[in-house]
């Protein structure tokens, strides 16, 4: 069997071509997921400072994520762990640093983008009862209600 030296340098050529297209691809599909991630924080904060400008109101809200993030956490380490998702109170620890009010668990699933910090909830009401208060990701799919009352000063999440 020979081959020539073109045929070997072909086939060498096809080889690196297809692997940098699997290698861009992979490339891409990380910074859609990323963007989705950027999207939903912007979103986020935008539709909570709507509502916190209005005098009252509330409206729900569907937002979408990645799916390998399983859900969306409110904490608040200045209160003790409670409810459903106190088990989650120490993992989503780690990604605390001082002001994040928002955790992405599980920890690293939204490309690096961790931990946020959402203004003007209430976030001592919204993690009355659960801390932390985590809304589970579904199919891509993350749906909250934002609320604030007529003598509220801050939005609540539910």
């Amino acid at each position: 069997m020979k081959l020539s030296f073109g045929m070997i340098f072909s086939i060498i050529l096809i080889i690196v071509f297809i692997s940098f297209a699997f290698y861009a691809i992979q490339k891409f599909l990380w910074i859609q997921d990323a963007v989705k991630v950027g999207q939903f924080v912007d979103g986020l904060k935008s539709d909570v400072n709507k509502m916190w400008n209005a005098q009252k109101g509330s409206d729900e809200f569907e937002y979408f994520l990645p799916k390998k993030i399983e859900s969306v956490c409110f904490v608040d380490y200045s209160s003790s762990k409670k409810g459903v998702n106190q088990e989650l109170y120490d993992k989503l620890k780690q990604f605390y640093y001082e002001y994040e009010n928002l955790i992405f668990y599980p920890g690293g699933s939204a490309e690096g983008a961790n931990a946020f910090n959402i203004e003007h909830i209430n976030l001592e009401k919204i993690t009355e009862n659960e801390n932390p208060f985590c809304i589970e990701n579904t199919k891509g799919k993350i749906k909250m209600t934002i609320k604030k009352g007529y003598d509220d000063d801050l939005v609540m999440i539910e």
